[in-house]
């Protein structure tokens, strides 16, 4: 046992560093992906039929695509049209369009919930198509939406993980390195195990008091 927590602190801070890999790119895509995803959902629900039914693949196809399947086709394809991005920036292109097509399906059904009469009380006060939009179906379809969006956020940093495949150094990434070197692969993905865990047990247990407050708010 002693023996295993000192070939933890020996491998800790090259995990460290790919851990911090996973935020970076869990946080570039939300921030990036849950705007665009509030763009599809607005875009599902337009009238003008030929923006609804473009969002409306783009959803379908973000949500159908396995993440790593999304992440290839990044990866491989740009340099075919003559760009050749770094494997990170990549990683974030494609993990971007899976949480802007996940975050759109969520963000529609928030702004579908939005009661009718609401929506007639905005108007009823003079307001605009657009100050409606604005100011009272989008606040109130987040409101809806939040729990499944902090959900989504877990999810995004979880499948980090598939990022390794296109050789971007994250906390997977790293932790088959040490393994490879050290042939301690037990050791070595039982400590990258912890060190995800450390992450997604706290925000599963806000997500859950969030959820659980706003349906006692309800």
């Amino acid at each position: 046992m002693t023996n295993m927590f000192q070939f933890w602190v020996g491998i800790f801070p090259k995990l460290f560093g790919g851990l911090i890999v996973s935020l970076e790119l869990t946080a570039l895509s939300l921030l990036i992906g849950l705007p665009l995803g509030l763009l599809l959902a607005l875009g599902v629900s337009s009238r003008f039929k030929p923006l609804s039914w473009l969002s409306i693949a783009l959803v379908e196809i973000g949500r159908g695509a396995p993440a790593l399947v999304v992440l290839y086709v990044v990866y491989f394809g740009l340099p075919a049209l003559h760009w050749s991005p770094t494997a990170f920036l990549c990683a974030v292109i494609g993990l971007t369009y899976t949480t802007a097509a996940y975050a759109g399906e969520y963000l529609r059904g928030g702004l579908r919930s939005v009661n009718a009469g609401t929506i007639e009380a905005g108007q009823a006060l003079a307001l605009t198509n657009v100050d409606v939009l604005r100011f009272v179906i989008i606040p109130q379809g987040l409101r809806v939406a939040i729990p499944s969006l902090m959900g989504l956020a877990i999810q995004i940093f979880q499948v980090t993980s598939l990022t390794y495949s296109i050789t971007v150094s994250e906390l997977t990434a790293n932790a088959y390195s040490i393994s490879n070197q050290t042939f301690r692969a037990l050791e070595t993905f039982a400590l990258a195990g912890l060190m995800y865990a450390a992450i997604t047990i706290p925000a599963s247990w806000v997500t859950r008091q969030v959820e659980r407050r706003m349906s006692l708010g309800q």
